[in-house]
């Protein structure tokens, strides 16, 4: 099995967790509200939805592909905001059949990029995995918002890495989404998946560090907890500071959430 059918698999995997939160849910459920600010189960989906139709279509038919992000370069949360406009009328059980339908149409596509080829996002063309690893990440974050709503447990496998690997090559976002200038110093990351096997990026002699499990770290990089409520810790000046401001994602960080605020939170 080649690195990406991993990932896939793994994207699969985390794309099933979140769809038996949701697939027993009635109406009133899905109208819920999530602890992102204005968006309900269903918009969580939606917005699920959108993203993997632009992943599918990106790796399917890239003229069709920059046909749907024309004018979203510079306000993709403007765009994916919009878009959420295009799912408000749908009921439950369409939403659901339409996540599944883009969630398989996304692998099928991805798995099917020659290999050594890229993949036109965003900003720059990105490898399958890298755009597969990014699938992972927006299932996690958006599931994680909708286990918060119903008070429900995640599964954590050590398909976890994946994600991680895309935090660790994306440190940079937390300050670019602030217009600060990132660190020339690496960063050492030692993170323990759920397995607790040790995963280690970045030189060993780094006085920059990073390190704790890595649902934590996931949860952290996700925004989906504050790092008071976390086991991960930094030793360093700048590695304390990116815990503050840590983001996996492109464009503005949003509200983040507050100290204490789940009471199943970590510490």
């Amino acid at each position: 099995m080649s690195d990406l059918d991993n990932v896939l698999r793994d994207l699969t995997r985390e794309g099933d967790d979140v769809d038996r939160l949701v697939a027993g849910l009635d109406p009133e459920q899905w109208a819920l509200p999530t602890p992102a600010t204005g968006w309900t189960i269903a918009d969580q989906i939606a917005h699920l939805i959108f993203i993997f139709r632009l992943a599918g279509t990106a790796a399917s038919d890239a003229d069709r592909f920059k046909a749907m992000i024309a004018g979203a370069e510079h306000d993709f949360d403007g765009a994916v905001n919009a878009a959420l406009a295009d799912y408000k009328d749908d009921p439950p059980e369409v939403l659901l059949a339409r996540w599944r339908a883009e969630r398989a149409a996304t692998v099928k596509a991805l798995a099917a990029v020659p290999e050594g080829q890229t993949v036109p996002w965003l900003v720059n063309p990105l490898p399958p995995i890298i755009l597969a690893c990014a699938g992972i990440m927006e299932t996690f974050a958006h599931g994680q918002d909708i286990a918060d709503t119903l008070g429900a447990e995640r599964e954590r496998t050590d398909g976890l890495k994946h994600l991680v690997v895309f935090a660790v090559l994306t440190r940079d976002f937390g300050y670019l989404s602030r217009g600060l200038t990132p660190p020339a110093t690496e960063f050492r990351f030692e993170i323990t998946g759920p397995s607790g096997e040790l995963w280690a990026f970045g030189p060993e002699d780094s006085p920059e560090r990073v390190s704790g499990p890595a649902v934590d770290f996931c949860l952290l990089v996700t925004r989906r907890r504050h790092r008071d409520d976390l086991a991960v810790v930094a030793s360093g000046a700048e590695a304390d500071a990116w815990l503050d401001i840590a983001q996996a994602y492109r464009g503005p960080a949003g509200a983040g959430r507050s100290p204490g605020q789940f009471a199943t939170a970590r510490r």
